[in-house]
């Protein structure tokens, strides 16, 4: 799963968040992602972390990595507009 993988991500890198621009089903989200733990900024997020907040079927339209802690009134951004494609990169160097 998308989402596992992205919180694995914050597991092993705990000075970074992750907000993930995605669309679902035409409606966007923003999905802010920090030490292995994930939640809706626009909706709400079920308490059962068996339901997953990025489903594989979300459109990811760009992640930003931002140092933490996480203040949406003056963000620092590490990178932004990264594609999936590029985030996947990032993963695979993290995951060997």
């Amino acid at each position: 799963m998308i989402v596992h993988r992205l919180e694995q991500y914050t597991i092993k890198h705990p000075q970074e968040v992750l907000i993930v621009k995605i669309e679902i089903n035409g409606e966007p989200d923003e999905i802010a992602i920090f030490k292995g733990f994930s939640s809706s900024l626009m909706r709400p997020t079920a308490f059962d972390p068996d339901i997953p907040v990025l489903p594989d079927t979300a459109k990811i339209i760009e992640i930003d990595r931002l140092f933490s802690p996480y203040n949406p009134t003056e963000p620092r951004y590490i990178q932004q507009g990264l594609t999936w494609d590029m985030m996947q990169l990032l993963l695979v160097e993290t995951e060997n």
